[in-house]
């Protein structure tokens, strides 16, 4: 990968990636209702999710090894059909890292994926895969040939189909969500239909799949768009955080930059005051790409307990500033795209059974920056939570999912907090996100949905003006309402 990897570079980038560590965690901490259930006196089957906060009961957990195909599509039927019987939800998955039971179904059956599948089309540059193969089984398939991912999270841990029903995005740039890089997918519809839905055949399911979090239908396979590897060289540019938004926009639309990101300090005396640029354009010497190792290196690692330190110190937080913004941009050298974004999550594990990490997402409309830096400075510094990390990353209009949160192109704002497993640190938790949503809602933003439910059901409104629309369709699609989470139970299915 050169001298140092992405998040060596940055020296603790990388929380602000999707999810940090899961933790499969039992934990007696009191939450907000809606949240988790108390499984019954003996009972075993539950399952938690990234945060440690949302563990719920469920009657089964199938996972399914299956290659896509009739074998796969029967097993899924006869799930369905059970569950259909028995008077349970389904809910289908990968790693289920989402913080708030939105890969959960409540006393359900649980389905989980795991094969690897991936098959080629160099002439009309896409792949075909399993719904459940994981980003890093893409890249090892793809590497090979000279091709990536056009869009991916940024961690490789996650499933495909996942990262489609989140409707996920990643920091190349300049394109939407990750479903904006998706030609089709195949799922079974709750009364067992097989069907194949793509912007031309069956699109309105496929408009409502792509960020539907599950609730539409089970995605057997997909066709997604593929990129040729690239050799890049990364450049970094210090500022004031109110100048970020103008040269970020610049860099978005500057045609050899494939890739760019940007970063704030999180330090409390000089809250939020600077920004870092970082854009990568290809190597003109490069001959040769290395191979995409899915690992962490010493660097990473070792910039991960860096990352670490800042928990309650101010001093490492500026000490931190200081190697991401001064010293590590002297130290950086050329870097395989693929590499770029195929490290697993599990370096971001903080260890802590006491303290949990939660993520946050904010889309911010580019002429609203500074009036989204002002509201983040108004509430985070009130809170008790320990806050860590903030990554800004570029997402394109999304004009296809029912439940957009980029109607028009926005800066997304990934933060990371280190939050007490405790009920003051939710309760906490809860207040300072409801403030934060409100806040982005009045300068025209959205939330990101697959963190911590704390948002009220008016806020969602506000963020998503289609959910009301969406949940009246899918009670069409899905009558039974065969197909739930707690996405569905707490939000959308009480519009």
């Amino acid at each position: 990968m050169g001298k140092l990897g992405r998040r060596a570079v940055v020296f603790g980038a990388g929380v602000a990636a999707g999810v940090a560590g899961a933790k499969w965690l039992k934990s007696d901490v009191p939450v907000l209702a809606g949240t988790r259930s108390i499984a019954p006196e003996g009972r075993v089957n539950t399952l938690n999710d990234a945060s440690g906060l949302s563990e719920t009961p469920v009657a089964k957990h199938v996972i399914l090894t299956d290659d896509p195909g009739e074998q796969l599509v029967a097993a899924l039927r006869a799930e369905l059909k059970e569950a259909q019987a028995e008077g349970r939800p389904v809910n289908l998955g990968a790693a289920r890292h989402s913080m708030g039971g939105q890969a959960i179904p409540r006393e359900g059956t649980a389905i989980s994926y795991r094969n690897p599948f991936v098959e080629l089309d160099t002439a009309a540059s896409t792949y075909r895969a399993h719904a459940g193969a994981r980003w890093y089984e893409v890249i090892a398939a793809l590497d090979p040939q000279g091709f990536g991912p056009a869009v991916m999270q940024s961690n490789s841990d996650f499933g495909l189909a996942a990262t489609f029903s989140v409707n996920a995005h990643g920091w190349p740039v300049p394109y939407g969500p990750m479903g904006s890089t998706v030609r089709s997918v195949q799922m079974v519809l709750p009364d067992g239909e097989l069907v194949t839905a793509s912007r031309t055949e069956n699109a309105e399911l496929f408009a409502m799949a792509m960020g539907g979090y599950g609730l539409v239908g089970l995605i057997t396979e997909m066709v997604v768009d593929m990129v040729p590897n690239q050799r890049l060289v990364p450049t970094f540019r210090r500022m004031e955080a109110e100048a970020f938004a103008p040269a970020f926009r610049t860099a978005v639309d500057t045609p050899d930059i494939p890739m760019a990101y940007g970063r704030l300090n999180v330090g409390r005396a000089e809250f939020l005051s600077e920004a870092l640029l970082i854009t990568y354009a290809q190597d003109p010497e490069s001959t040769e790409i290395p191979p995409a190792e899915y690992a962490s290196g010493f660097t990473s690692k070792a910039a991960a307990r860096l990352y670490r330190w800042q928990l309650g110190n101010e001093r490492m937080k500026r000490f931190r500033w200081w190697t991401e913004a001064s010293f590590a941009p002297m130290l950086a050298g050329p870097a395989n795209r693929n590499a770029l974004m195929n490290e697993p999550v599990v370096t971001l594990d903080d260890g802590d059974e006491a303290r949990t990490d939660i993520l946050h997402e904010y889309f911010v409309p580019f002429d609203r920056f500074s009036d989204f830096l002002q509201v983040c400075r108004d509430v985070i510094p009130a809170s008790y939570q320990e806050f860590l990390n903030v990554t800004l990353r570029f997402v394109d209009t999304d004009e296809t999912s029912w439940l957009s949160y980029a109607r028009v192109p926005r800066i997304a704002a990934v933060m990371s907090f280190s939050q007490e497993m405790t009920a003051r640190g939710e309760a906490d938790m809860a207040r300072m996100t409801r403030s934060l949503i409100e806040g982005i809602n009045a300068i025209g933003g959205a939330y990101y949905l697959p963190y911590r439910p704390h948002a009220t059901l008016d806020q969602l409104a506000v963020a998503y003006p289609r959910a009301q629309e969406f949940a009246a369709r899918k009670r069409e699609i899905d009558p039974g309402l065969l197909l739930r989470n707690n996405l569905w139970d707490s939000y959308l299915g009480l519009i």
